[in-house]
């Protein structure tokens, strides 16, 4: 075989390896125009290499961003090195659809991109190549575990019964904003809630029905608070209130608002509804405890205070 029928089964070889590689490969030239386009890019794109050719690529595929294509691709051409980006930085490059039966859930290919300089025998560079790989896979299932990694995480400072900070989460909030009132001077208050006579709740209606109340009592909890608010379940029937930049009177206020919206939305039950009341207890920082389990000893002081008072009443530490 001569040297000439050699190179050119090289050359059939490289071709043939070229279309049939499961990675994307994009020549182009410096003014963009298609100059390559291998089998992967005509089966997602539904493009033809002979459509394609020496036509300009944003043309083609106006969702590329241009800007961020183009700078990245100058570069290269400038320095002479390729560079790299990660699905990461940005999730695809060219809006293929997802055609993985096993990550079906993810609508676009999760792209992986590669330019790189081709240079001609001078050195210059006068052509660019883009090398795409298909890591949808690898994407989705990193994806997956930092999700469920964010799951395990959100369930570790909530109380599940509720969707409330649990205590452990709520008591490092409550450090958080002592620490912030003698950095900053910034009132805040804490308040105590405890659901009036809720053994005999469980007692006549059974622990279904109590369960009702304990979620109905987070979920109006929930709606009578500003965003900045933190309501926390202690376990039980008690729960507790943090109130960001809320002085002692202000404190009162949106704890009647709760009392009251309490008092007057009953749990349906099979016997008829199921009618409760709290009692609350505030202590605001004007009282100066040393720290913040202090704080807390004088909010469950002042909801002591109510429950010997009668309930169904808020009840300011003074």
């Amino acid at each position: 075989m001569s040297s000439k029928d050699t190179d050119f089964q090289a050359f059939h070889w490289l071709a043939d390896m070229v279309e049939s590689v499961e990675v994307g490969l994009v020549v182009l030239d410096l003014d963009f125009r298609v100059q390559a386009w291998n089998g992967f890019m005509e089966n997602h794109s539904g493009l033809t290499a002979s459509r394609v050719h020496h036509r300009n690529l944003f043309e083609l595929f106006p969702e590329i961003p241009r800007h961020w294509l183009t700078r990245k691709i100058n570069t290269v051409v400038t320095l002479k090195t390729r560079t790299f980006t990660s699905w990461e930085q940005r999730p695809w490059v060219f809006r293929f659809r997802n055609t993985r039966p096993v990550t079906g859930v993810e609508e676009f290919m999760f792209q992986n991109l590669t330019i790189s300089p081709l240079t001609a025998v001078d050195g210059s560079v006068e052509k660019v190549c883009l090398t795409v790989y298909d890591v949808t896979d690898m994407a989705t299932s990193k994806r997956a575990l930092e999700k469920a990694n964010d799951e395990l995480q959100r369930l570790s400072v909530m109380d599940r019964a509720t969707g409330l900070f649990n205590r452990i989460a709520w008591e490092n909030l409550l450090d958080a904003e002592y620490e912030r009132h003698f950095r900053y001077g910034h009132d805040a208050a804490v308040a105590l809630l405890d659901i009036d006579h809720f053994k005999s709740i469980n007692d006549s209606h059974g622990h279904l029905y109590g369960d009702e109340v304990i979620r109905q009592t987070a979920q109006i909890i929930r709606e009578n608070l500003r965003q900045a608010d933190r309501p926390g379940r202690f376990g039980g029937d008690e729960f507790g209130i943090l109130l960001p930049e809320t002085d002692a009177e202000g404190a009162r206020c949106i704890c009647n608002r709760i009392r009251d919206s309490l008092a007057q939305c009953p749990v349906a039950s099979a016997n008829g509804p199921i009618r409760f009341t709290v009692s609350i207890g505030v202590a605001s920082l004007s009282e100066s405890p040393q720290n913040s389990q202090q704080w807390l000893k004088q909010a469950d002081a002042a909801l002591y205070q109510a429950k010997e008072a009668g309930r169904n009443q808020v009840v300011v530490l003074s």
